[in-house]
């Protein structure tokens, strides 16, 4: 489309008036090179914008919230696998930055595999082999699709350059998704589309086929992907049982040259109008290995017209490489109690053919640890995520009780292995108390990545001390550890002020724990200019971002567990007000939770004392070192009411109904403590040991 006086005119009324501009003329504003195919929808970000650091997300400092060792030897020397709870974008653009001190130079770059299975994005409902609701992912359509390509653009990114990805997806968004690996990886580094098996449902009064498959997407970064091929038995092609090997004809159509070769001793021509199909070194290869007989029941013409007894025949191999077609194996498995979950001889099978020992597999939609147990169990390093905490728990107890777990060789035999060391650590949501237990150069560090603190080459202003810029404007951590006494009171702005007043612009940004800040407001303002108080902990300042931050969300059902919610920013943990008893009535133990209410004040949420519980998660043995979860409820679980599967809305209605909400526990708790912790919607935890007694 060409501009002509009368659209320039039509543009700039519209840009001054604040007027939406017409999609037609995106490509006469901004001209790009067409690519040979695009996929086109709401909501697509440019790839520049993905990778930087911007109010959709950005890059947060990552905190150690527990380490592991368990008496295992490291995979390799100053590396632990890494456990992560928090958005996975977020994360994806710290490990893209490469300037945190936990990961700097550990994983970008480094990726060998990423396999990622993501909620499908259909709103469908998915239902496991016992019953249990497994989720309805929310995030649809452009949303979702887009949502994933975020993803991608950054998991490219910190693949190696031999690295490889795999993208389990359904057939709702298959196509879809096709196309933006293809835009993304490059349609020449697609490798193969992989059929997997799914749950299986054979519903009657349909106007379609049932759907039994789903597809693994496969890309390499280049064309350099590592592969190494994989071998199962061999399968009848049309049944899929595994069957023995057959004698199989030695000639193809088509003449070569030369014709002849040497077979069990004897100079043979191939049969009128054909050729060997193998090469002089692989006949005798397979001669050594006794599969190569000339069949007395089949006679031939040679190409030269001589009549022969007996032809040349080979015996098929016994096991044969993988195509494909995998769904020679399962699709989904419940071992963990994790709806979803999917098994590990599919991951057995995906981490083998494209890493080799010591290399590093990740998975940021770790879901149940599948890909993170195989990973462990193959001696390769592994990076995981997720943003549930009944996900991050799960695969903290899968790994923790691996040893105890099934053999990928032998499966009828337990692994017995300890897991190598790990950490978990947390992106978005710290724990306050580990932030001001840094030494004084970390803490500083920390609070400059959490606020995008830029460096500057001159420290000083008008004698003052500064750390950096936000957007331009200076910035002064608040230095608490040597001011014992002092707070950012109206005396301490006052000063600065009438140190630096003619020096800096209209706006001053002072980092400060929240507690040393005597003020209410977001600034105070002398003179024109507005002194930003930045608090830790710190929830939203509008002046510093375009939007507002998003929390985690956790769900409060088995059916929420995958759902899409995004969670931008960071925030600090603040653990919910419980509290609770262990009861006793006949032979039976109860939780009784009489009150839970949030840890802060929070008008997107119900001030009404259950309506913020998620879920609670049991130790019903705590050994005082190590919590390792045997149970878990969610909030609806806990409900009198909730016999059917409730909407989100009836499920805070009824718990606001409630006035104690009871856990059924084990009869066989006498005289042993059991671990709590209650999590709220917004990942907060509130943890308690309490003793089952008579």
């Amino acid at each position: 489309m060409k501009l002509n006086e009368d659209d320039i005119e039509f543009l700039i009324e519209s840009l001054k008036s604040g007027r939406e501009l017409p999609l037609e003329y995106k490509y006469a504003l901004f001209p790009t090179k067409q690519k040979e195919y695009e996929l086109v929808y709401a909501g697509k970000m440019r790839k520049e914008d993905v990778l930087a650091d911007n109010d959709e997300a950005k890059a947060v400092p990552l905190q150690i919230e527990k380490s592991f060792t368990l008496d295992a030897e490291p995979i390799s020397e100053n590396w632990s696998n890494i456990l992560t709870f928090g958005d996975n974008l977020q994360l994806l653009k710290t490990i893209y930055k490469n300037e945190d001190p936990i990961i700097k130079d550990k994983i970008k770059g480094k990726v060998n595999l990423i396999y990622i299975d993501p909620p499908f994005g259909t709103g469908d409902k998915y239902d496991g082999s016992k019953g249990q609701s497994a989720y309805s992912a929310r995030k649809k359509g452009a949303d979702f699709v887009e949502f994933l390509r975020r993803r991608l653009i950054l998991l490219r990114e910190i693949l190696a350059d031999d690295g490889s990805i795999m993208v389990r997806i359904d057939y709702h968004f298959g196509h879809y998704v096709k196309v933006v690996l293809d835009e993304v990886f490059g349609r020449g580094n697609f490798k193969n589309e992989i059929i997997i098996n799914r749950f299986k449902r054979q519903l009657r009064d349909l106007d379609q086929f049932n759907h039994a498959t789903d597809t693994i997407f496969f890309y390499g970064k280049t064309e350099n992907s590592k592969f190494n091929e994989v071998d199962i038995a061999r399968l009848c092609a049309f049944c899929g049982s595994e069957r023995d090997p057959q004698w199989g004809r030695m000639h193809s159509g088509g003449l070569r040259n030369p014709p002849e070769r040497t077979i069990l001793g004897k100079t043979l021509l191939p049969p009128k109008g054909r050729h060997w199909s193998y090469r002089q070194e692989r006949i005798d290869q397979l001669e050594k290995e006794g599969r190569i007989r000339l069949n007395p029941d089949i006679k031939y013409t040679d190409i030269k017209g001589e009549y022969h007894v007996g032809m040349p025949e080979y015996l098929q191999e016994e096991r044969v490489p993988v195509d494909n077609n995998w769904t020679d194996i399962k699709g989904y498995k419940f071992a963990s109690s994790y709806p979803t979950e999917n098994p590990e001889e599919l991951l057995e099978r995906v981490i083998k053919s494209t890493t080799d020992e010591g290399d590093l597999v990740m998975d940021v939609f770790a879901g149940s640890g599948t890909t993170l147990a195989v990973a462990e169990k193959l001696n390769r390093r592994w990076v995981g995520g997720d943003v549930g905490k009944l996900s991050i728990y799960t695969i903290q107890k899968r790994l923790l009780e691996i040893s105890k777990s099934n053999s990928l060789v032998k499966p009828s035999v337990k692994y017995k292995k300890n897991a190598s060391p790990f950490v978990v650590l947390s992106s978005g949501l710290y724990d306050l108390g580990s932030v001001f237990a840094l030494k004084k150069d970390e803490y500083i560090d920390f609070a400059k990545r959490l606020f995008e603190v830029e460096d500057i080459k001159s420290k000083s202003i008008g004698g003052i001390e500064v750390d950096g810029k936000i957007k331009g404007d200076y910035v002064k951590i608040f230095p608490y550890w040597d001011l014992e006494g002092v707070s950012v009171d109206n005396e301490y702005v006052q000063n600065l002020h009438t140190n630096i007043e003619s020096k800096v612009g209209d706006k001053f940004y002072i980092i400060a724990p929240a507690n040393n800040v005597d003020f209410i407001s977001d600034y105070h303002e002398i003179g024109g200019k507005k002194y930003y108080f930045l608090k830790i902990p710190y929830q939203v300042i509008k002046e510093l971002h375009k939007v507002q931050f998003k929390k985690l969300h956790q769900p409060q059902s088995k059916n929420q567990i995958n759902d899409l919610d995004e969670a931008v920013g960071f925030h600090f943990v603040r653990p919910p007000k419980v509290v609770s008893k262990i009861s006793k009535a006949n032979e039976d133990y109860l939780l009784e939770i009489q009150d839970f209410r949030p840890g802060y004040e929070d008008k997107e949420d119900i001030d009404n004392r259950f309506t913020t519980l998620s879920m609670v998660i049991v130790d019903y043995d705590f050994d005082g070192r190590q919590f390792v979860m045997d149970d878990y409820f969610f909030a609806e679980d806990l409900l009198k009411k909730s016999k059917k599967e409730l909407d989100d809305d009836e499920i805070l209605t009824s718990l606001q109904e409630e006035k104690t909400l009871k856990v059924a526990l084990p009869k066989l708790l006498k005289d042993k403590k059991v671990m709590v912790i209650y999590v709220d919607t917004h990942g907060n935890e509130f943890r308690e040991v309490l003793e089952a007694k008579e």
